[in-house]
Order: C-alpha cells, then sequence, then structure tokens
C-alpha cells in the first residue's frame, strides 16, 4: 500500500489495497464526527448583523481604536497652531508686589568715606501694574507698555509715606543680525497645521484600507466555509450515485474509495474554514471596534463603480492634496532655517533697548501723577569674538551640508513618489476589468461543475471530472472575492495619495468645529 497523509488528507499513488484503505476511511470518518460534535458544542451564541463594505467602513472610521489615535493627534496639532495663532496677538498681564515688609539690618556703604555700616530697615512695598507684550514678526523684536503704581511705607521714628507712579512706559527690545524665530514660524506654523489635517484625512484612509481588507477577508473565509459545506452536500449525493453504480459495475472499487475519501477530506474542511471564518471574524471586529460576540454577515459586491483613473489628474491631485508635497516643502524649510540660525549663532551679537516713558514720585497719591517727569533710555549691546578657531564657520558649513542632503532626498522621494502613483494608477485600471473576467469564470465554472454532477448522475462523467469540475470552481470563487478586494483596496490607496473622492469628484474634507471639544 502507498499510502501518504498531510495534514488529515490522503492521496492514493500507485497501486491501492482497496481493504486497508476502506478501513482507514472508516476510522477517519469517526474521527470526524466526533470533532464536529465538539466544535458545534463550543460555539458561542452570537448576534449576526449584515454588513456592507460601505457600513464596515464607516463603523471603522467612527468607532475604531485607531480613529480615536488619529482624531486625538490632529486635536494635539490643532491646538499647538492655536498656541502659535496665541503668540501673534498681544499679551496681557497684571503683575503685582503685595504687602512686601521688610524688617531687618541692611549694610550700606558711605559714599563719601567708604566706610560701611549697618542701618536698620523697616518698610512696607505695595505694587501693581499692567503690562502689554507684543512680537513683531517682520524684525523679531518685542515691542512692551506698561503702567505701574508703588507704595512704600517707613515705619520708625522717620515715619514717612511714599508714592511712585510710571503711568506709561514703552520699551522696545530689537535683536541685531540674529535668527529672526518669528519670521520662520510665520512660515512652519501654517503648514505644520495643514500638514497635521492631511495626515489625519491619510489616517482615516488607511483605517479604510484595513477595514477593506478585514472585511473581505472575512467574506472569503465564510465563502470558503459555505463551499466546504457545499461540497460536502453534494459529494454525499455523489457518492450514493456512485455506490449504486459500484454495483452496477460502472464504478470500481477504487474510484468509489476515492470519492469518499473526496467526502472525508471535504468534512475536514468544514473544521478548518469554520476556525478561519471566527480568526477573520474577530480581527474584523477589532478594526471595526465592535465586541468580539458581534458576527458580521458581509456582502458581496454585485456591482462596482465605473471609475477610470488619469495619470496627470491622479499625479496632480497627489501633489496638491497630499502630505507629500508638504512634508518635502516642511524638510527644506527646516533646512534653511537650519542655516539661518546657524549663521546667527557664529557669536556675533546686537541688540538694541529703548525705553520711554513719564514717571512722578510724591507723598501723597495724587502728587504722583502731577508734573511727570519724561525719562529715555537707548543704547546698543553688542558682542564680537575676535578668535574663534572656525567653530562658527564649521556650524555653518555643517548646516549647509545637511540642506543639501536634504534637497536630494526631496529629489529622490519625488521620482519614487511619481513612480508610485504610476504603478497604483495602472493596478487599479487593470483591476476593474480583472474583476470582470472573473465573475464571468465564476460562472462558468459554476455552470461547468452542475453539468459535470448531472454527467455523473448519469454515467457520462468520471470521478476525476467530477473533483476537477469542484476544485476549479471553488478556485474561481475564491479568485472573483480576490480580485474585489483588491479593486477596493487599489481605490482607497489612491483615495489615501490624493485625498481625492473619486466617485463623487471633490477633494475630502475635515470638518474641524466637529473634532474639537
Amino acid at each position: 500500500m502507498y499510502c501518504k497523509v498531510w495534514h488529515g488528507r490522503c492521496s492514493i499513488s500507485g497501486k491501492t489495497k482497496v481493504k486497508q484503505l476502506y478501513y482507514y476511511i472508516i476510522n477517519m470518518k469517526n474521527r470526524i464526527i466526533t470533532t464536529i460534535a465538539i466544535l458545534l458544542a463550543a460555539l458561542p451564541v452570537s448576534a449576526q448583523e449584515e454588513m456592507t463594505l460601505s457600513e464596515a467602513i464607516h463603523t471603522a472610521r467612527t468607532r475604531s481604536v485607531a480613529a480615536l489615535e488619529a482624531k486625538q493627534a490632529f486635536v494635539s496639532t490643532y491646538w499647538a497652531y492655536r498656541s502659535y495663532k496665541a503668540s501673534r496677538l498681544p499679551s496681557f498681564y497684571l503683575q503685582g508686589d503685595i504687602m512686601n515688609f521688610d524688617r531687618s539690618l541692611t549694610l550700606l556703604q558711605n559714599p563719601d568715606d567708604g566706610t560701611l555700616k549697618y542701618v536698620s530697615s523697616n518698610n512696607l512695598q505695595n505694587g501693581i501694574g499692567l503690562q502689554m507684550n507684543q512680537n513683531i514678526t517682520f524684525t523679531g523684536g518685542t515691542l512692551s507698555v506698561f503702567s505701574d503704581l508703588s507704595r512704600i511705607d517707613q515705619f520708625g521714628s522717620n515715619r514717612s509715606l511714599t508714592w511712585y507712579s510710571r503711568p506709561i512706559t514703552v520699551s522696545y527690545y530689537q535683536p541685531l543680525f540674529s535668527y529672526n524665530q518669528f519670521k520662520w514660524d510665520k512660515k512652519i506654523e501654517p503648514k505644520e497645521y495643514e500638514k497635521g489635517k492631511r495626515n489625519y484625512l491619510e489616517s482615516m484612509e488607511g483605517i479604510t484600507i484595513n477595514a477593506v481588507y478585514a472585511y473581505h477577508n472575512l467574506l472569503l473565509a465564510q465563502m470558503n466555509n459555505n463551499i466546504s459545506k457545499s461540497n460536502f452536500e453534494n459529494s454525499g449525493n455523489m457518492l450514493r450515485i456512485a455506490k449504486e453504480r459500484l454495483q452496477l459495475g460502472d464504478v470500481t472499487r477504487a474510484e468509489y474509495l476515492q470519492m469518499e475519501l473526496r467526502m472525508l477530506n471535504d468534512s475536514i474542511s468544514i473544521n478548518e474554514t469554520a476556525v478561519a471564518v471566527r480568526e477573520a471574524q474577530m480581527s474584523l471586529n477589532s478594526i471595526l471596534g465592535l465586541d468580539e460576540s458581534f458576527e458580521v454577515v458581509p456582502v458581496i459586491e454585485e456591482e462596482l463603480p465605473d471609475v477610470q483613473m488619469d495619470y496627470d489628474i491622479v499625479m496632480e491631485k497627489s501633489l496638491s492634496n497630499s502630505s507629500f508635497s508638504l512634508n518635502n516643502e516642511l524638510s527644506l524649510l527646516n533646512a534653511e532655517s537650519s542655516v539661518a540660525h546657524a549663521k546667527a549663532s557664529r557669536g556675533f551679537s546686537f541688540a538694541l533697548n529703548a525705553r520711554f516713558g513719564l514717571s512722578q514720585t510724591g507723598p501723597e497719591f495724587p502728587q504722583a501723577y502731577k508734573n511727570l517727569l519724561d525719562q529715555e533710555v537707548v543704547g546698543i549691546t553688542f558682542s564680537i569674538p575676535i578668535f574663534d578657531w572656525g567653530l562658527g564657520k564649521g556650524k555653518v558649513q555643517k548646516a549647509k551640508a545637511a540642506q543639501e542632503v536634504v534637497r536630494a532626498q526631496v529629489q529622490q522621494s519625488e521620482n519614487d513618489f511619481r513612480r508610485q502613483v504610476f504603478t497604483a494608477v495602472s493596478q487599479f485600471n487593470n483591476q476593474r476589468q480583472q474583476c470582470m473576467v472573473s465573475r464571468k469564470a465564476m460562472q462558468v465554472a459554476s455552470e461547468r461543475y452542475e453539468l459535470t454532477m448531472h454527467r455523473f448522475r448519469e454515467g457520462n462523467a468520471t470521478v476525476t471530472d467530477l473533483n476537477m469540475a469542484q476544485t476549479e470552481n471553488d478556485s474561481a470563487i475564491r479568485q472573483y472575492i480576490s480580485d474585489v478586494s483588491n479593486f477596493w483596496t487599489f481605490y482607497y490607496q489612491l483615495r489615501q495619495c490624493t485625498l481625492y473622492d473619486f466617485i463623487k469628484g471633490r477633494d475630502l474634507e475635515i470638518n474641524v468645529t466637529e473634532m474639537i471639544p
């Protein structure tokens, strides 16, 4: 006997001892019946709901953990942009120094003879002020306007009261020949925010692609399970016919056992595909954010949208809508900013300080605002390195070298991106035709299988013909589901890289007001 067993299946080659094969099949049948009973008893009771692909996609985009993560990532980007916008607006501060009591000995020096002595200090100081700061984007300077009032109560033998007011003081600080952080933030931050929006949309399309894959994976697993059940039923019917033909001498004992073996293998396939269905169901539920006891019944697509992609349009949308072009722009801007920062940090430091204001002091509150005295302070501070041994030049050259690398990387990434888009467009345009062909092949294979079973009932087809027709029918069904899955995967991949809905003919958008609490 030449009998080999792989994973519960048996193939017979050469001359077979029919009796030994018969007992092998009987033992296998008993084991299968026991296994089926155990599996059926262990199956949990779950709620079933038919769900189309579009419904599964909507559920994944609204309930999944990945969707929540994408939303929170965008919310973080949004508030970072809001902080940047706030930094460009005037900021107001209320400042104060309240109930500052000082009773101590203070060391003082006599300006005439230089002697030192401790003087008793016994006073109470109170002060309050309002200040406004405004960053100047164009120059990189800071403008400040403030007004304050302070009071000093002197205790002891020389008891006195002093008011000091500064109704208005304007000051301006301007770094010269330095790195202007405000200017670069104005160039970079809006692009970072736009990139955050596009990243969110692309993340949602990525969730859609995962949902499409898991949905069709479940559909294929359930179809395999249904095929196994149908094949088992058909094999049983054909086996009864083969038994009758065996008695008439039209079928040999070996052919009869081969048919019985096919039925047993089909029953084993039912168990295997049932496990695959459960795994695929749990995977889809995880993506959809559903409880594992929930059972989705997928629906196979009858009609596919008639969409034809044009490479030039897809490329245009990809460059204008996706985060790819923004990533490149930001890479170049950050490299340019690094060069500017290196040049400004070579050691040269110049800064302009200017202040103008009015002030007055007096023993009574009204006198602190009479006959105000003006005050002006203007000055330039600087620092120039005499010898830095090439440190500043080295920083600049390093930043320039990094900038050249970024430029080369951006150019290479654009070339690769164009090639990837061209491949994606070609795959999608071919896939719809492939789906039409595989659907027709599925119909032909199904009809051929039915005719072969009919011919077998009439004695005009062999067991080999029946097995071949069954195998081809199963393969055609699986191929069609796989092609439909690829169609939608290619479509949403193109949507992800273009952020454009080709079916509705409009750009994908994000509703910020609905997302921000």
